[in-house]
């Protein structure tokens, strides 16, 4: 195929042409909707001249008719192809009607006006608008909309838009309409459809200057009974939103609707936000508590953006940051705010750290601030949205919540309305509290993970610590020399009896040079400093703490994220050690101070199980291989699994106990404490299942044929996968038979067989392909089953032969003409292809080149796959 072109941030310019009134009308008809669009257009008089042409985006479709300023063109008037429509010239000012066809049925993309299942819908961000109508679409072309929608009665009962409802009515022939408007200036990305047969829950919820604001989500109607929860999400999002950072919405009206087919999480459109089902229905016996956590936590992601996104919206792609960094930092304080902050923030900085700073280390690595794309779709990645939170949240480190929160105001006063950039973001909270910031910009415009290395001496005689920190970040594509980041420590300092001794004053260090040492006077002897507590930046941090001292942290540091970061980090020098011994062909061994740390741990009565739960639990192998130069697939997999027996195998009474224990709370309860208790008990039935023992089997298999709820159910599931190819058999016929008439559980279904470890899952993988409940067309089906094999089952996808590697990239092949989009997420397993050993390297390597080779490829999996073959050549 030809080489897409690059778009650069470098090349930006403002917009040739304004729209200031964009009114659409989509007549949907059974095989067709006619779409029309009147535009009120006026040229940008500081870029635009007498000459300049009018070009908008354009997908492919048809167009019926031109219509400017009341003149129907001729064909030959205008030019049209599958990407633009062009007029050659125009007034300054005039009003233009285009008239074009979709057939929504016949869109797999997911993007622009599709259906799924009897639902019309629409997705627009980032750039399917253009796929609905000819239109600018860019996100610095804001215009006010309406929104008139005509069909037929008994398939649509439901027509809805952004916006408040203006007007509806009935037409002949069993049809009818209705009229939106959206009062508030928007660019076509947050432009929103929904035509279907659906049900619906209302609330409402009064805003603190007392104004009543109708709460309604829709759903397909065997759905309507799971909404509940989302709903109280909602509400809590809201009042969340006003207490924390004083913002009120402001329209009368806020929709939420359920599709099955999505491709995203959910999509924050103005005043009608359209979710992944996923993110909507939950009840006790379909719904984990996980689930329950995610939905809470993407409602009010997307409620946020109604101020970070919508009212404040981007200058141009380049800033997706901006909005969605920004908007990740609030929904992860409001999760912090509403449950408990220090698993929280364990949670997030093990996703972080599992995938955006693996990301940072491959072929994608991008700034947080892109400077070039092919196809933004791609860059909808952890680095903008996670890394970017990070950045937020050093922001307000350094700033303090009062100072934030100022910031913020100004940021809203300035730029309500408009669409701005980060440096306008990060040059408000320079203003409101007085810092400079100009070092701390580099976080947005260089790639890569920085490194921060602790060295540390203690004099006895003068009582004084000193501490050292080094930072280095590797070169990459994008820069080969990289300057000193200003990076935040959160810092204490801890006695021998694990009291916080810190002075105040240096309770946040601020580094800003390639090395600085820190001195601290009149400290005692035998301390440990806690360095970036609540992981303060977004940084590999390297110490030099014996295995002793990260014991010492594990069980006495203050700061919980430290806490679980020491036993991660014990985990990972215990599992080194096993494959170092393996290489080695020695017997492996467990020391018995990791297991004397983490039995005090499980037994600790006075420590939250909920966080418990968190720091027991190993890394996972997607973990762990960042962890070596040279990934030996095999080797990880056997060292994990033998750390894990040895725990069960030695602490096995205390494994019981916890079980039962913790199975004493209400299976029914959604308290933090029933959650908790969940967590902790599945935990420990995990590590006895690992023994694959008649005892611990039958245990496993009575908690799953008991359980009482989807947590628990879920959860020894998952376990029995892992025993035996019959046992595993047996627990997913009796899964299906209970679970096949509910689509969103089956993904849960064919997701526990695809994280199989068993050596028969890729066979079982190829199978489910098959199934009558899988559809290569709908994106939670491809992540359950593909998208998990390939990411998360570390051991089947890197099989010796080859064969998950030719499964997987005939998988992408075949997606890649139906949903470009989901292809070219699934194609970046392959980024890391050189990372493993000279076996699977160029076995790798050859599905690479194979998908490569595809004459029809999209934009979207060329960006990936190229890059990933760039990157090894450049390395050769």
């Amino acid at each position: 195929m030809t080489t897409p072109d690059k778009i650069y941030l470098k090349d930006y310019t403002p917009p040739p042409f304004f729209i200031d009134q964009a009114d659409l009308t989509f007549d949907i008809k059974d095989d067709q909707t006619l779409v029309s669009s009147k535009l009120k257009i006026r040229k940008n008089m500081d870029v635009a001249g007498d000459s300049t042409p009018l070009v908008f985006d354009k997908g492919d479709f048809k167009i019926v008719s031109v219509v400017a300023d009341g003149m129907i063109l001729m064909a030959e008037e205008y030019e049209a192809d599958d990407e633009f429509f062009k007029l050659a010239k125009t007034p300054d000012k005039f009003e233009l009607e285009i008239t074009n066809i979709l057939k929504p049925q016949e869109n797999t993309t997911l993007e622009g006006l599709y259906k799924s299942g009897n639902i019309l819908c629409t997705q627009c961000e980032a750039q399917g608008f253009r796929k609905i109508t000819p239109f600018p679409d860019r996100p610095d072309v804001m215009a006010v909309y309406s929104c008139t929608i005509i069909a037929d009665k008994t398939k649509y009962p439901v027509l809805l838009s952004n916006g408040n409802l203006v007007k509806s009515g009935e037409l002949d022939n069993n049809r009818h309409f209705v009229t939106w408007e959206d009062p508030f200036k928007k660019p076509g990305y947050l432009f929103a459809l929904v035509a279907g047969d659906l049900d619906h829950i209302n609330d409402e919820f009064k805003t603190c200057s007392g104004k009543i604001v109708d709460l309604t989500i829709y759903s397909e109607k065997e759905n309507i009974d799971k909404c509940g929860h989302a709903m109280e999400s909602l509400k809590q999002a809201m009042e969340w939103d006003e207490k924390r950072f004083d913002l009120e919405y402001d329209l009368n009206l806020y929709q939420i609707v359920a599709i099955n087919d999505f491709n995203a999480g959910a999509m924050e459109n103005k005043g009608l936000n359209i979710f992944n089902s996923k993110y909507v229905l939950a009840d006790h016996q379909t719904a984990t508590d996980e689930d329950f956590m995610n939905i809470q936590r993407v409602i009010g992601h997307e409620y946020f953006h109604n101020w970070t996104g919508n009212r404040v919206t981007l200058q141009n792609w380049f800033q997706l940051s901006l909005k969605e960094g920004l908007t990740v930092f609030r929904d992860q304080e409001f999760s912090s705010d509403l449950n408990s902050r220090g698993v929280q923030r364990i949670l997030n900085v093990r996703n972080l750290r599992s995938l955006q700073f693996p990301e940072d280390a491959g072929p994608m690595t991008h700034p947080v601030r892109p400077e070039a794309y092919m196809k933004m779709d791609n860059f909808y990645t952890m680095t903008v949205y996670e890394k970017g939170a990070e950045i937020v949240r050093m922001i307000h480190q350094l700033l303090g919540e009062k100072n934030f929160q100022k910031g913020m105001k100004l940021y809203f006063q300035k730029f309500d309305g408009m669409a701005v950039t980060i440096e306008d973001f990060v040059l408000v909270m320079q203003e409101a509290s007085g810092l400079d910031l100009e070092q701390f910009k580099l976080w947005y415009s260089q790639s890569g993970t920085p490194q921060v290395k602790m060295s540390r001496s203690f004099s006895h005689k003068l009582g004084q610590l000193e501490i050292t920190f080094e930072q280095s970040t590797p070169s990459d594509k994008n820069q080969d020399i990289k300057k000193p980041f200003h990076i935040p420590v959160n810092f204490g300092i801890l006695d021998a009896k694990g009291n916080d001794i810190a002075p105040d004053n240096k309770k946040l260090i601020e580094l800003k040079k390639a090395k600085e040492t820190f001195i601290f006077n009149n400290i005692p002897e035998n301390t440990l400093p806690s360095i970036f507590r609540q992981f303060s930046a977004p940084v590999k941090i390297k110490t030099d703490f014996t295995h002793d001292e990260l014991a010492f942290l594990m069980a006495n540091d203050s700061d919980e994220f430290n806490r679980w970061d020491a036993a991660q980090t014990l985990f990972f020098k215990e599992i080194r050690q096993i494959v170092d011994c393996m290489h080695k062909g020695e017997k492996p061994s467990v020391s018995s101070n990791l297991i004397n740390a983490f039995q005090k741990a499980l037994l600790d009565q006075d420590t939250g199980r909920a966080f418990l739960s968190r720091t027991l639990s190993l890394p996972m192998e997607n973990e762990i291989k960042d962890h070596f130069e040279i990934v030996d697939v095999n080797a990880i997999h056997k060292a994990r699994l033998f750390l894990k027996q040895e725990l069960a195998e030695q602490l096995k009474s205390k494994f019981w106990d916890v079980i039962e224990l913790c199975s004493k709370s209400d299976a029914l309860s959604l308290s933090h404490k029933a959650m908790a208790d969940r967590s902790l008990k599945n935990l420990a039935l995990s590590y006895l299942g690992c023994l694959k023992e008649k005892d611990t089997t039958n245990l496993v298999l009575k908690h799953y044929e008991s359980a009482e709820n989807m947590t628990d159910e879920l959860a020894t599931f998952k376990i029995l996968a892992d025993i035996h190819p019959d046992i595993k058999s047996r627990a997913a016929a009796k899964f299906y038979s209970k679970w096949k008439n509910n689509k969103l559980v089956l993904d849960k279904w064919f997701a526990v067989q695809a994280a199989s470890t068993l050596n028969d899952t890729l066979d079982i993988v190829k199978l489910l392909v098959k199934h009558s409940q899988f559809s290569i067309k709908n994106p939670n089906k491809v992540r359950s089953l593909i998208y998990m094999f390939a990411m998360n089952n570390q051991i089947n996808f890197h099989l010796k032969s080859g064969a998950g590697y030719k499964f997987i990239a005939d998988q992408i092949i075949t997606l890649d003409s139906i949903n470009p989009q989901l292809a070219a997420r699934l194609s970046s397993c392959f980024n890391h292809w050189k990372k493993y050993d000279d076996q699977r390297k160029p076995l790798m390597k050859k599905e690479v080149e194979r998908i490569a080779s595809v004459k029809s490829l999209s934009k979207n999996v060329y960006e990936i796959i190229s890059s990933a073959l760039e990157q090894a050549a450049a390395k050769c």
